[in-house]
């Protein structure tokens, strides 16, 4: 039997109106904070990756899926979306649109090689939003307000925001001269990634996962003692915004993020996840990765959450999406007459915009209503001989017992009024 791959999973129709409920209320929140949808490839240019997300981190060097396609170009499944956003940006001349800043959302399948655990997946499917063309310290709070309302709109309360600075240029080439002078002398004793990584990005071996205890890790200089008077003024301008705001915070001067593209602010929100607290999100400025694509120089902020974390958060904090959504009707056919009028009946209700259904797999009169009962139908229509002579059917409501005659011809309006 062919089996699914390793590190993927379905999503079986009992599961999937929860992933809907999501979607729709990301949407919902993104239209509010008004962000429109930008719907990008599956795959793109292996380069993209290398450029955009950094050839140092852990996902190029190691979590790609990367193949040539019969053409011979370097292709692969996308790792994360901020890239492909930023490259559709500048592709697109988006930058040119009299609508700035662009502020954009995405939802779909990233894929990643990685070992397959709880919350982390081969197959996941983020959720991210990204602005472009503005520098301004109030769209970094409203991108990371915007993330805390979808979560607090779903339900969850064990939410912790945590914020750093990476400074800007400036800042990050005083804090990596220190990084590297801090880790060179006992650089040995780290593993293979972290001594590549010494000369080519130091910030990535404060994320290593395999050295995570070494000593020197706690000791580390810390970007904030390196930031200068303006990355220092920005940074304390979002402060006081999400103060206003009244978004509460934690700073962690560890906090660096995964990828290369990051400066200014940085920030995750934590929550709870099997007993534990994991990070349900995180997100960041990149204000050099337009130009490094091919594009202006642009500022932008963006996040980027799974789906499958929050699932897994509102399942810890008891926090049920089971709303199964229950059909307006059910049509039972008695008799092969019936049978044979009951398609016309049930198609003009869905026409006219009510959610129906009926028996195809010949069961008995008893059968059909338990199959309404499992689709949770309000009303159940129950045509046979006599109901046909007449023109009528008899409509049981399924709430109270109640049932009534009704001519086929006001059928519909009778269901929509009661409805």
């Amino acid at each position: 039997m062919i089996q699914i791959p390793r590190g993927t999973y379905d999503v079986l129709p009992e599961d999937a109106f929860k992933w809907q409920k999501i979607e729709a209320a990301a949407r919902e929140i993104c239209a509010r904070f008004n962000y429109k949808e930008l719907r990008t490839p599956l795959f793109e240019s292996t380069a993209l990756f290398q450029r955009g997300v950094g050839d140092t981190t852990d996902i190029v060097q190691k979590e790609m899926y990367s193949f040539k396609d019969r053409g011979g170009r370097e292709l692969t499944l996308r790792p994360e979306g901020t890239a492909s956003i930023v490259r559709a940006y500048v592709e697109n001349k988006l930058y040119g649109d009299p609508n700035q800043p662009q502020k954009l959302y995405y939802i779909g399948p990233m894929f990643r090689y990685e070992r397959p655990q709880a919350g982390r997946n081969r197959q996941f499917t983020q959720f991210g939003c990204e602005a472009l063309g503005s520098a301004d310290p109030s769209i970094d709070a409203e991108v990371i307000s915007l993330a805390m309302t979808f979560y607090q709109t779903l339900g969850l309360k064990k939410l912790k925001l945590v914020l750093n600075s990476l400074g800007d240029p400036e800042s990050r080439k005083a804090h990596r001269d220190a990084l590297i002078a801090h880790f060179k002398p006992s650089i040995g004793e780290f593993c293979d990634d972290c001594q590549q990584r010494l000369e080519k990005n130091p910030l990535r071996i404060l994320d290593c996962k395999a050295d995570h205890n070494h000593p020197l890790m706690a000791t580390a200089p810390s970007i904030i003692d390196y930031l200068n008077d303006a990355s220092r003024d920005y940074f304390n301008k979002v402060k006081a915004i999400l103060d206003e705001m009244g978004i509460d915070y934690e700073l962690d001067p560890t906090l660096v993020r995964g990828l290369d593209y990051y400066n200014h602010t940085t920030f995750e929100i934590m929550g709870a996840s099997q007993g534990a607290i994991t990070t349900l999100m995180g997100g960041g400025r990149y204000n050099g990765l337009v130009s490094e694509l091919g594009g202006p120089e642009t500022p932008g902020i963006g996040f980027a959450l799974s789906i499958e974390r929050l699932l897994l958060a509102l399942e810890v904090e008891g926090i049920s999406l089971n709303s199964d959504p229950a059909l307006d009707g059910f049509v039972v056919a008695i008799g092969e007459a019936a049978e044979q009028k009951t398609p016309v009946l049930l198609n003009r209700l869905r026409l006219a915009g009510l959610t129906a259904d009926k028996d195809y797999i010949g069961r008995k009169v008893k059968g059909q209503f338990k199959q309404a009962d499992r689709d949770k139908a309000k009303f159940v229509v129950v045509i046979g001989d006599e109901e046909l002579e007449q023109e009528k059917a008899v409509v049981k409501n399924m709430a109270d017992g109640s049932q009534e005659a009704v001519a086929f011809k006001d059928l519909t309006d009778y269901l929509k009024e009661k409805i």
